[in-house]
């Protein structure tokens, strides 16, 4: 009778990368046996499209080896494949220092031995895939019921990830993380004369369970959405080549401040690390301490421990634990987005935990964590609700959700869309727009927010979809924000 061969612990596969890291001789190394499971379903008008339900599973080796990396991957976890994969790995990082100008040096970190499990009430994968599907029916089949009023198409789906990892290092670091992330939402479509318009609604995506779905709510949002689609369909287009005061919702803003703040501020791209793919960036090193990034009473700050943001971990992939601080503090450009690598280049003594790989077979980078506006000072002069900006406004227009944008490879000069626009008018809403873009550049766009909103209107908005890097990787992060008022800024006919 033939034996089942003997399970090896993903604890002990990680040691034996490490014993045979520094076995090579290697300055630094780490490993990450990782397994992710995801669940996406999708349904459009009266049909289920799409149910992908799968599991990756491998590990990753990286070491660092005369200041050279080296990084090599494999599916299969067994203690053979580990010994062949760190053998490989070092042979990369060997050949990488033929060709390699400067040495690479890392800033230290801390050991740590530990576990982190992001909190939830509801595992999302125990939740039966009929109970999901018949969710996304439902809010398809209501927001078909207006389709004599208009709306032709109808368009909803729920995602899922649960990640877990091992990480193990050569300075002694050893951490398991299981990290869950959950996103729901829903589209309709309104065609008339001879004109196409979408209304969108999601629940951010976040790290947390089931609970989130929160059926009464994607249900209560589906009138409301289908008589604003419909409403959108039949409103003129917005103004062209004008210069206008702007009001923006978190649900707008948020994907302003990933393109405008976020990626200028990623330290690899300021370096050139992206130069060839996405670009770099115009908030150089020099500015650093001097630049007047936004308005004085503007703070962007990051926050990896952030309670659901989708960016929240225990520990980044290099096992830096997780943190916060100010990119920009009263309107200065104050810090970076590092990890070890650039932190130390910098002249940084350590990093602030921004390097993340999206897979077991992809190397980590910097990457965006939760970034976002903080509110208006309590009783601050440039402090206001969203309704006071309305009533405090002339002539305008308030936009809430995404749309089409564009940013150039520094991240300077930008035009973004929406999802739906009102205008203002003597301090009234009085009525929607379509097709509206706006247009600035970044620094003289958050030099003219005049109004930040309360704490009461902070949102946790954000994406599930930054790609960065070649072979691209895909991170998720919380951009938690409040709304804003911007003048003069240049308004253009577009599709929104």
């Amino acid at each position: 009778m033939v034996q089942a061969p003997v399970k090896i612990q993903t604890t002990e596969l990680a040691t034996l990368a490490i014993d045979l890291i520094r076995q090579a001789g290697c300055e630094y190394g780490d490993i990450r046996l990782c397994t992710y499971h995801s669940q996406k379903l999708m349904a459009r008008d009266r049909s289920l499209k799409q149910l992908q339900d799968k599991v990756s599973s491998g590990f990753g080796v990286r070491v660092l080896l005369n200041g050279a990396w080296g990084f090599a991957a494999s599916h299969r976890q067994t203690p053979e494949e580990i010994v062949r994969v760190v053998a490989l790995a070092v042979d990369i990082a060997k050949g990488s220092r033929l060709c390699q100008q400067t040495p690479v040096q890392l800033v230290s970190v801390e050991s740590y031995r530990d576990t982190y499990i992001t909190p939830i009430e509801i595992d999302p994968f125990t939740v039966p895939i009929q109970e999901k599907a018949e969710l996304l029916l439902s809010l398809n089949e209501k927001l078909l019921s207006y389709e004599e009023q208009g709306i032709k198409k109808a368009f909803s789906f729920l995602s899922f990830t649960k990640e877990e990892k091992v990480f193990a290092s050569t300075n002694d670091s050893l951490i398991e993380q299981t990290i869950y992330r959950s996103y729901p939402g829903f589209t309709c479509t309104a065609i008339a004369n001879n004109d196409a318009q979408s209304r969108s609604y999601d629940r951010p995506p976040l790290n947390i369970g089931y609970e989130h779905i929160n059926p009464t709510d994607l249900l209560s949002q589906v009138d409301r959405v289908a008589s604003e689609a419909i409403e959108k369909v039949h409103a003129p287009k917005g103004p062209a080549d004008i210069r206008s005061t702007l009001i923006l919702k978190p649900t707008n803003l948020f994907l302003t401040i990933h393109e405008s703040v976020g990626h200028p501020t990623e330290l690899d791209r300021v370096y050139g690390y992206e130069a060839n793919f996405a670009g770099t960036s115009f908030a150089t090193t020099d500015k650093l301490g001097k630049l007047q990034y936004a308005a004085p009473w503007v703070n962007f700050k990051c926050d990896r421990t952030q309670a659901g943001g989708r960016g929240t971990v225990g520990y980044d992939d290099e096992g830096v634990r997780s943190q916060d601080w100010y990119v920009v503090k009263d309107g200065i450009l104050v810090d970076y987005l590092t990890d070890r690598e650039t932190a130390y280049r910098l002249g940084r003594g350590s990093s602030n935990g921004c390097a993340y790989a999206d897979s077991w077979s992809s190397i980590p980078m910097v990457r965006i964590p939760n970034l976002g506006l903080e509110a208006g000072a309590d009783g601050g002069s440039n402090t206001a609700t969203l309704a006071e900006m309305i009533a405090d406004t002339e002539d305008g227009i308030l936009i809430d959700g995404i749309g089409s944008f564009s940013i150039d490879q520094q991240r300077r000069n930008f035009q973004f869309g929406g999802d739906a626009f009102w205008q203002v008018k003597k301090g009234k809403v009085v009525g929607m727009l379509k097709d509206v873009t706006y247009h600035s550049m970044t620094t003289d766009f958050w030099n003219s927010v005049d109004a930040v909103g309360n704490a009461a209107e902070w949102e946790q908005c954000g994406t599930n979809m930054c790609g960065k890097g070649e072979p691209m990787q895909i991170a998720q992060m919380t951009h938690g924000c409040v709304p804003v008022r911007v003048r003069d800024i240049l308004i253009g006919s577009g599709a929104g």
